[in-house]
């Protein structure tokens, strides 16, 4: 089964990246392939194909990781891999406390998946198809994101199904942050 760790986001969040959305799909002269506002979330680790006899097991040791609750910050939109050749738009996060969970998870797997390598703190909007003003497009990015400060109190292992009309989620397991 494919396989990820991840943070869902609160409702009033959600409500504010669709809007987000909502002025891009207007701006940009791109095709784009948006998240659907209930998919967003903010991967930590992506696991890939995980045999389900292992599940468990990852479970045991995400169970293990002993963290407190913290706030975090919307930052600012990027790209992905780079302002030549786009093909992802994100959002940033702002919070040193992530940076020090996502390590935490990558050491408690470290043994069953290779490390996270150059660990970006983002939640993707949408991946790119084509763009047909590539300057424009960039002008548009240039959108002053508020400052939506939110509590995370706990992160999820989710198993994710591929389909036509995009991804489907389900939360296996939910660890909480004290």
């Amino acid at each position: 089964m494919r396989t990820f760790i991840a943070i869902f986001l609160p409702k009033e969040i959600l409500d504010y990246l669709y809007e987000v959305e909502n002025k891009l799909k207007k701006e940009l002269p791109a095709k784009i392939n948006w998240v659907a506002k209930e998919n967003l979330h903010f991967t930590l680790k992506f696991l890939g194909q995980v045999d389900e006899k292992n599940i468990n097991s990852i479970k045991e040791r995400l169970n293990r990781i002993k963290f407190g609750s913290f706030k975090i910050d919307l930052d600012k939109i990027g790209v992905f891999p780079n302002e030549e050749f786009i093909r992802v738009i994100w959002i940033g996060l702002k919070s040193k406390e992530l940076g020090d969970l996502q390590r935490l998870i990558d050491y408690e797997l470290l043994d069953l998946f290779s490390k996270e390598q150059d660990f970006i703190s983002h939640l993707t909007l949408g991946r790119i198809k084509n763009i047909q003003d590539k300057e424009k497009f960039k002008k548009a990015l240039q959108i002053k994101i508020e400052d939506k400060e939110f509590e995370i109190n706990e992160f999820c292992l989710v198993k994710s199904e591929l389909h036509k009309e995009g991804p489907s989620y389900e939360i296996l397991e939910r660890f909480k942050l004290y």
